[in-house]
């Protein structure tokens, strides 16, 4: 940066302070060290010192970026910057009286080491300490003004490490109209401990304990936050929810720093912290290095799962990016939200259905996508056990067409999006996505024997399988929420009933990580990822947590039913099938299998055979096609 760029009036305040500092901490040092006597007897030398010094150290004070710091946010970075500094004076001072000027004019020390020493302790404090001190009085006044303005009082729960991130954005002003008064921590090691000058007033069990305390004291306490720790596993947050409900407090979540957006804006319980475990830990410096630049395509755009693609591709610095939707209202509203990104990727929206091969073929021909992830699907499992020939028209042909369309126009490799429902399948949603897989995987094959012939190696093709999304379109938390909205009754299908899951932006980064490893340069002959998901969660443990996060009782102020497993649906799912080798492919947090499949020539045969049994509305036709090809699905006859 030039030396005089971005000069403004409080930056040349902010110079005038340092150099009359650096003088006076010079001075002073003189003084305190030789008293007036001998400060007269070198008034002459510091005299043409102190001018050249005070020079000499603006340049010192602008390459340890001094100057462009704000006082207001001063901090632990801006005093070691102050430190190093003012050594880089100190040890010039000594270079200067030992090896330059003693020496040579006067025979003996003009400094000395002990006036140094008293100039580099004088020269920190009157630099760091009158930064600290106008923090301190900017921070008075926030408080004044907060106070003033009848900012509501809050109880912060989480441990400390989260709550100051709070702390410091209501002590900047970042967070207005909101004033603490005390933290609940379930951690142990800050019981007792006082933060910013506000205290842990003890563990989440505490609550109405320090609700009291604090009423008796004339504090009356408006709103309880909660931070991202606060969700941990055994914190007790569920029964401290019941109390904040019994008392009447309304609560918000402050977002963590791993979960992107704005993490300073009180929102309502977020659907992570369902998840009963930590969120898988994703590189994203990897995704970007693998995005960044590429030309993208994501069939099933305007929805759940394919809009947070959309997203994060554009996120991670996508060239281009062509959203393919069939819904016209989806389409509309996925193009807008993207468009208010701040983003140089160039986005494109196409309304296409991909049972339609030639509109595919046209848009992809056109658009010419390096990455495509198809994420458009059918997916409501009693739905499609009714409706079963569009399961096959979108799921089956739809996956086929997105397949041959990318491989026409030259793309690097499709994602498709499958499910943990496709192993060993009991639905037409199970099976229709496993046909998509082993149609996909046997393409892979062949153009991987194409690629050892020594012929072209135009794409890969892998798919991914999500456990159960987590607010995706259709899951189960929507449902569960209007239910305790509307005062219950929660409807579980079977109290035993486990599933995995997944937040939806676990299932998008997920989605990237495995394109980023089936395209890296190691040549890998896995095509099927699956998100180390942990152990599958009761959907009724599910429930009653919900439940509880909303501040209420399960069974006493919400009742739980119980309505019966329906038609394609099972008590647990399946991850891989008994005959899939899984991988370890070095990426932390997720699994890989080789793939299990008939050739692309027996595919091709079964897809027709399908054609021909849906074309005359033959649904036991259909069946017996698709345990040809997915010997262990079981589904039944109508």
């Amino acid at each position: 940066m030039a030396f005089g760029a971005n000069f403004n009036g409080r930056r040349v305040l902010v110079i005038a302070h340092d150099l009359v500092a650096t003088a006076a901490a010079l001075v002073v040092s003189f003084y305190m060290r030789f008293e007036e006597e001998g400060l007269a007897a070198r008034l002459d030398g510091l005299l043409l010192v102190v001018p050249v010094f005070v020079v000499y150290a603006t340049c010192v004070y602008w390459y340890f970026d001094l100057y462009r710091s704000k006082w207001r946010f001063a901090s632990l970075f801006d005093l070691a910057n102050i430190v190093r500094a003012s050594a880089v004076l100190t040890v010039s001072l000594l270079v200067v009286d030992y090896i330059l000027l003693a020496p040579n004019l006067y025979g003996h020390f003009f400094f000395g080491k002990i006036t140094i020493v008293l100039y580099f302790v004088l020269q920190v404090f009157f630099l760091g300490g009158s930064r600290l001190a106008y923090r301190y009085f900017r921070f008075t006044r926030t408080r004044r003004r907060t106070v003033r303005q009848e900012a509501a009082p809050i109880l912060i729960l989480g441990r400390a490490a989260d709550a100051e991130v709070l702390l410091r954005a209501i002590e900047s002003g970042a967070v207005r109209n909101s004033w603490p008064v005390g933290i609940l921590s379930p951690s142990p090691a800050d019981q007792g401990q006082t933060l910013r000058g506000v205290s842990v007033l003890g563990r989440f069990s505490d609550l109405q304990r320090a609700y009291v305390d604090l009423t008796a004291r004339g504090i009356d306490v408006r709103r309880l936050v909660l931070t991202a720790s606060a969700f941990a596993p055994d914190t007790g947050v569920e029964d401290a929810l019941m109390v904040a409900r019994q008392l009447g407090l309304p609560t918000g979540r402050l977002s963590s720093l791993e979960e992107g957006g704005n993490v300073l804006r009180l929102a309502p319980v977020a659907v992570e912290d369902l998840l009963l475990r930590p969120s898988v830990a994703i590189d994203y410096g990897r995704l970007r290095e693998f995005v960044r630049g590429c030309s993208v395509a994501v069939t099933g755009g305007g929805g759940s799962i394919g809009a947070e693609i959309c997203d994060r591709v554009v996120t991670f610095g996508a060239a281009r990016l062509l959203v393919i939707e069939n819904s016209e209202p989806a389409l509309h509203a996925v193009m807008e939200t993207l468009s208010a990104k701040n983003t140089d990727c160039v986005i494109e929206g196409r309304i296409a259905d991909v049972r339609d091969r030639r509109r595919l073929d046209v848009v992809f021909g056109h658009f010419e996508p390096e990455l495509v992830f198809h994420a458009a699907a059918l997916k409501h499992v009693p739905l499609l056990e009714r409706d079963w020939g569009e399961a096959i028209k979108t799921n089956v042909f739809g996956s086929i067409n997105v397949a041959e369309a990318a491989l026409r126009a030259g793309a690097r490799g499709m994602v498709m999006i499958s499910t943990d429902k496709a192993i060993e399948p009991v639905s037409m949603l199970g099976a229709t996505k496993r046909f998509a897989e082993m149609y996909c995987q046997a393409l892979d094959a062949e153009l991987a024997r194409l690629r050892v012939e020594g012929g072209p190696a135009p794409m890969r093709l892998i798919a991914v399988r999500f456990g159960n999304v987590l607010a995706s379109n259709g899951s189960v938390i929507p449902k569960f929420k209007a239910q305790i909205e509307a005062g219950g009754p929660v409807t579980v299908t079977h109290p035993d009933m486990v599933r995995f899951f997944m937040t939806i932006r676990e299932a998008c980064d997920l989605v990237l990580t495995a394109a980023s490893h089936a395209l890296g340069p190691s040549v890998s002959d896995v095509s099927v990822y699956v998100l180390n998901m942990g152990q599958a969660v009761k959907i009724l443990d599910l429930a009653e947590r919900m439940i509880r996060l909303s501040g209420l009782e399960p069974g006493r102020d919400v009742q739980i039913v119980y309505s019966g497993i329906r038609p394609g649906e099972r008590l647990n799912e399946i991850l891989f099938a008994r005959e899939e080798p899984t991988v370890d492919i070095g990426v932390p947090g997720v699994v890989a299998s080789r793939p299990v499949f008939a050739s692309l020539d027996q595919m091709r045969a079964r897809f027709v055979a399908l054609e021909q049994a849906l074309a005359y509305g033959e649904r036991e036709g259909v069946l017996h096609v698709l345990r040809d090809a997915v010997p262990d699905f079981r589904g039944q006859a109508a």
